[in-house]
Parts: C-alpha cells; structure tokens; sequence
C-alpha cells in the first residue's frame, strides 16, 4: 500500500482496492465494542466537524463510550498542561494521572544516557510503570499526554485499557511534529 502517494482517494468514493474490505467489515461485525467506538467516532465527526477542539472531542468520546475511569500518563515537562487538563476532565469523570519519572528509577540501573552527567541521581522515564499503576486503578481509558517517542509505545503496548494521544512529544516545535513540515527550514533540513 502507498495511499500517502494516492492523488484521487477513490476510497473517499467507495472503491476497495484492497483484498480486506470484507475482513475489516467482520472484524467490526464480531467486536462489539469496536463497533461501538466506530460509531461514536462517526457521530463525533458528522456533529462537530470543526466545532470542537480535540480535548472537547475526547470528553464526548468518552461520555458516549460510557467510560468512567480515565487515566492521563503524561511527561514531567508538560506538568502544567497535565495539571489543567486533568482538572476539565474531573468534572466528568474519575481521573487519575501518573508522571514519566512514577518509581523514581535511576538512569544507571539500566545503564541509559544522561541528559546531565554531573547529576547524582537522574530518574528515567518508565512507561512501563505509568501503566502498571493505571492497570491496577482500572481505567476504561488512557490518555497519553506528550511522552517521548518510545515510551509513548511502550506505555501504549502495555496499557490494558485502550489508549488515545491528546499531545506527543516535540521540545523544538512546541510539542507540534506537524510544525516540521510546514516550515520551510525544517523540511529542507528533514530532506538532506
């Protein structure tokens, strides 16, 4: 497949080329709550198409979903913006966030880069455990808000609740990838 290079986007239209299209249909057919999340994220797209912001999408995703327990696993940078999205979201439902740095793990026990040498002790971000901790507190869903690449993986890989990115990870463009290319100079540089 190489839809990214497709210009006409005839699937848009209904044609299938591909030899899944009945596959993908009784995967939705025998999965319930898969189903269930397509239609809601229909619904979502067809009523507020460019009325609502994403964390405003995310509420009524997670209202019509009927989940009750949301879990936010975000990175120590973005502690602020965790903070405030947590509040919004509390007045909906029962949240619970956990920091990259959750068990306080030195880089050195696993033999990982410092980003400051001269540090004494320097704790490792550990997707690992932001999960563990929202597994065992039971979340029906889990927002990642602006881990690194890789641990966004990891955390997702482990998460037994189903996972959403609200913000990835981007300390040059102001946690924005997609800046890169619309920018000019960071998309010549990407090209070289």
């Amino acid at each position: 497949m190489n839809c990214a290079s497709c210009k006409e986007k005839a699937c848009y239209k209904g044609k299938d080329c591909t030899e899944i299209a009945e596959d993908a249909r009784e995967a939705y057919k025998g999965d319930a709550e898969a189903l269930k999340s397509l239609k809601v994220s229909a619904r979502i797209e067809s009523r507020y198409y460019m009325k609502k912001t994403r964390i405003e999408e995310l509420i009524v995703y997670a209202k019509e979903m009927n989940y009750k327990r949301l879990g936010v696993a975000f990175c120590i940078g973005l502690q602020k913006e965790a903070e405030t999205i947590c509040d919004i979201l509390s007045q909906y439902f029962d949240v619970s966030s956990v920091c990259c740095k959750v068990c306080g793990v030195d880089k050195s026990y696993f033999g990982l880069e410092r980003l400051h040498e001269d540090a004494e002790v320097e704790g490792m971000c550990n997707p690992i455990g932001q999960a563990m901790i929202l597994n065992k507190e039971k979340m029906d869903l889990n927002i990642i808000l602006g881990l690194c690449i890789g641990h966004d993986i990891l955390f997702t890989k482990y998460s037994e609740a189903p996972v959403t990115t609200l913000a990835v990870k981007d300390r040059v463009l102001a946690h924005n990838p997609l800046g890169a290319i619309y920018s000019s100079y960071h998309l010549k540089k990407m090209r070289e």
